[in-house]
């Protein structure tokens, strides 16, 4: 039996990553406490009769080579895809050749990646736009020239008078965009996602999701995508609002994860679902053990280790801390705010919304960002375009309706029958299905899917400070950082503090500073 032992809290992207390099990179022994049934947080699939359900639409790319490898080692290319692709960093070119690929995962050709093109738009007044906006023709055309007129003195007027000082959300827009184009496609769809005005959210937000994104540089980008080379996917140059390829795998990212969770447990691993995390026990400046309660016999358990890392929401891991935490501490991470979310999946004969250029087609779309005013559904994703093998009859259309919410407001409390003919209701207002066509649906809630930069959250570095103080706690992922960071984030600062781990080394900034790096910077 191994030395030393690590619990981790929550079987995420960030959780299994740390179980796997642990084994792979040292003697200790990691068990992870998963709250659910489900592998992947997030990131997980769902199935629901043979048509699985992407939580969040997980494009698969990532500016890190370190993660693509790790990808790649996990779940290769497809033999179908291109033979060859080349994958740039650091400005030095590296090929894949899949022919010569020997992982075993490669014999099994269920659990392979698919190379996917990326194609999300806007809908409003029932008609689409690119995502992100750009001065097309086609986009010209559809708004009209007095509205583009506007828009063009509006955005020049932002960049030779805009805010001096960005301090909010509505700031950072406007700055970038101009307010005429804020208006008409950022305002009202993110303050749907988020339930609270864009003044009251802090410009780090925007900062971080879509750091350099401006009008100027997605004209630009779109020049330079008609002379673009196909066969690079690494996108290290490119925003990356603009990335037009990803990564799949075949059937949902949850594949990967469960994929990992298997060798995670074939190497020496335990995974424990069902298990509530509600105390963290410490003593002078370590952990000692958390406090568990198995949901299935409610019974409360205890986990001692040596080393504990924490994706779980930073307001529950505080809470859970005895004995008492210092009172302003307490009072920071029970002001830490998040969104929920609902999915609703619905089954379809077809979609009203055809392809603009050939009538008879389906759309191409990955997901639709929804700027009907009259209307809650945020977003809508189509998983036959993700991957066909997502859907168990392709002639079917299977699609996704993403819902932000909070728990207990009238969306989430609403029951599942009503929910759902809301929600096809709200389809049928603006023209994208028929009522005729609902062939099967299905609902699922998450819980604490986005956290807030609003709240108590100008005063997290109190939190962090705090929490640092204890040596062998490391905390990892969206949640356990309350950052919103993508799926390749959460598994670099995983990677991360094992390497802290394995070097010695007892700071954690090099954990924190992921998110926060240029190189990092990701849109979802």
């Amino acid at each position: 039996m191994p030395d030393k032992r690590a619990i981790i809290i929550g079987a995420g992207p960030a959780g299994l990553t740390t179980a796997w390099e642990l084994l792979n990179r040292t003697e200790i022994q990691p068990i992870i406490l998963e709250k659910s049934k489900y592998i992947g947080g997030i990131s997980k699939t769902l199935n629901y009769k043979g048509n699985r359900i992407d939580i969040g639409g997980h494009r698969f790319f990532s500016k890190s080579e370190r993660v693509m490898n790790w990808w790649f080692n996990i779940m290769p290319l497809h033999h179908s895809e291109d033979s060859s692709l080349k994958i740039t960093y650091h400005n030095k070119s590296t090929e894949v050749d899949n022919k010569n690929n020997t992982n075993s995962a490669s014999l099994n050709k269920e659990k392979v990646m698919l190379i996917r093109e990326r194609l999300s738009r806007i809908y409003y007044k029932k008609k689409f736009f690119s995502y992100p906006i750009n001065l097309s023709w086609d986009t010209i055309h559809k708004l009209g020239a007095i509205k583009i007129i506007r828009i063009a003195l509006s955005y020049l007027n932002s960049q030779l008078f805009g805010p001096k000082k960005i301090a909010s959300l509505e700031d950072f827009f406007i700055n970038n965009f101009g307010n005429e184009l804020y208006q008409t496609f950022f305002k009202d769809y993110t303050e749907k996602v988020w339930g609270v005005s864009c003044k009251k959210i802090p410009a780090e937000w925007g900062a971080q999701r879509i750091r350099k994104l401006t009008v100027g540089k997605a004209i630009w980008q779109a020049v330079k995508t008609r002379f673009k080379d196909n066969s690079d996917i690494s996108h290290r140059n490119v925003e990356t609002s603009l990335i037009e390829r990803f990564l799949y795998p075949k059937l949902g990212p949850g594949q990967l994860w469960e994929e990992v969770a298997q060798q995670v447990e074939e190497m020496g691993g335990k995974i424990w679902h069902h298990r509530n995390v509600r105390g963290i026990r410490l003593k002078e400046n370590k952990v000692i053990s958390v406090v568990a309660v198995n949901s299935k016999s409610d019974e409360q358990e205890i986990y001692k280790g040596d080393y504990f890392f924490s994706t779980m929401p930073v307001k529950n891991l505080i809470k859970g801390m005895t004995p008492t935490v210092p009172s302003k501490i307490r009072e920071i991470a029970e002001g830490l705010m998040y969104r929920d979310f609902i999915m609703v999946g619905l089954l379809l004969t077809e979609l009203k919304v055809k392809d603009e250029k050939h009538a008879n087609k389906r759309i191409k779309d990955n997901w639709i960002y929804i700027q009907e005013r009259g209307v809650k559904l945020g977003r809508l994703q189509i998983f036959n375009n993700w991957s066909p093998h997502m859907v168990k009859n392709n002639d079917n259309v299977w699609i996704g309706l993403e819902y932000f919410c909070n728990k207990g407001d009238w969306l989430w409390e609403m029951n599942n029958a009503k929910f759902t003919k809301f929600a096809i209701k709200e389809l049928v207002k603006i023209d994208i299905i028929k009522k005729a066509d609902v062939l099967d649906s299905t609902i699922h809630r998450e819980e604490k899917t986005y956290p807030s930069y609003f709240g108590s959250y100008d005063r997290f570095d109190e939190v962090k400070e705090f929490v640092d103080q204890f040596e062998n706690l490391f905390l990892l992922g969206r949640n356990g950082m309350h950052r919103y960071n993508n799926s390749d984030h959460s598994m670099l600062t995983a990677m991360k503090a094992v390497d802290n781990i394995v070097e010695g080394r007892t700071d954690k900034e090099n954990i924190w500073s992921v998110n926060t790096e240029e190189e990092y910077h990701e849109e979802k």
